[in-house]
């Protein structure tokens, strides 16, 4: 059987259960993915009830949600609360932590109906960027590889691929590409020798990574994830990143700079991303959709092994590395 071929676009949806608009917006062939956020989750049952039935509308969509841990976690209600990336760095023992953190997190996120979070963070930590924070592992790179390579570790046990973010490092930009466009006015020099380091150190083991939405004025003057610059001279090229690129959500003010949701789609896909993120406004949604199924772009077979690689099923508290792990976890009052 030969390999899917997924839509260049991955969407939202506004509610708990999908309404006739979204199951329409759904069937479009060139939507290849779906991820959900805080509103979309109740509990774990609803939301393996809302995966099952997004399935059974479109099996071969890729399903995300980005459980980082920390204030960035949307299966809350019934899912273990897990702690900020920076706090584990801070712990004895801490790289079998991450590992732990990282298995926890993948299981659950699996078990619920999901292929995937959005994680690692790998932005260094360099105390200037609110947004950043305490999501980074740490402020040095190696210390931050030597942790987030242990947590991918712990996905890719519970059969999770990992997306590192948000490449080439958020953490020396002050403004929030949310609602700003940040600048980073390092040399790339600077940048190899710091925020680079961990992206270059774990490429091999990345699945899949997302650019920023920041322009690093000394290198491109577009932001990393519309520049060609960045994704294909430096992440394919420099560093041999082999695997898939998802663009951060392209309605966050960070990517206005080049234009409404068409053109943004557009340059993301031109510039090398592979699947393009289009969130919490539906009207750009459909712009994008419109601009993808103009330009007639599919999505690389990669973005197949971004699916679950196992799937563990509602049982997984009865596995003894659950109880191994929360045990660990909350003796280093990581976790409740």
């Amino acid at each position: 059987m030969s390999a899917p071929l997924y839509g260049s676009l991955m969407l939202d949806i506004a509610g708990t259960w999908l309404t006739a608009e979204d199951r329409h917006l759904l069937r479009q062939p060139e939507v290849g993915g779906l991820i959900l956020f805080a509103r979309n989750i109740e509990h774990p049952r609803q939301v393996r009830e809302l995966c099952a039935s997004i399935r059974a509308l479109r099996p071969d969509l890729l399903l995300a949600v980005d459980q980082e841990g920390g204030r960035v976690q949307r299966l809350r209600q019934g899912f273990v609360r897990l702690p900020p990336m920076r706090a584990i760095g801070q712990c004895a023992d801490a790289e079998r932590l991450a590992r732990y953190c990282g298995w926890v997190m993948a299981i659950e996120v699996l078990a619920a109906g999901l292929d995937l979070s959005f994680a690692p963070v790998l932005d260094l930590d360099h105390g200037r960027s609110a947004v950043v924070g305490h999501r980074a592992f740490e402020g040095d790179a190696q210390r931050a590889t030597q942790l987030a390579g242990a947590f991918i570790r712990g996905m890719a046990e519970a059969g999770m691929a990992a997306t590192g973010k948000h490449f080439p490092g958020h953490g020396w930009a002050e403004a929030d590409s949310h609602v700003a466009i940040p600048t980073d006015e390092r040399s790339l020099e600077q940048i190899r020798q710091h925020d680079l380091q961990p992206f270059a150190a774990l490429s091999r083991e990345l699945a899949a990574v997302m650019p920023a939405h920041v322009i690093y004025p000394q290198v491109d003057d577009q932001p990393a994830g519309f520049s060609r610059r960045w994704l294909q001279d430096i992440l394919r090229g420099e560093l041999g990143f082999a695997g898939v690129i998802f663009s951060d959500d392209l309605s966050m003010a960070g990517a206005h700079v080049v234009g409404d949701a068409a053109c943004r789609i557009e340059a993301a896909l031109t510039a090398g991303c592979d699947m393009g993120l289009v969130c919490n406004d539906r009207a750009a949604a459909e712009l994008a959709l419109s601009a993808v199924q103009r330009l007639g772009v599919i999505a690389p077979r990669g973005l197949a092994g971004m699916r679950r690689r196992a799937f563990p099923g509602i049982d997984y508290r009865q596995d003894p590395r659950w109880a191994q792990a929360l045990s660990a976890l909350r003796a280093a009052q990581l976790v409740e």
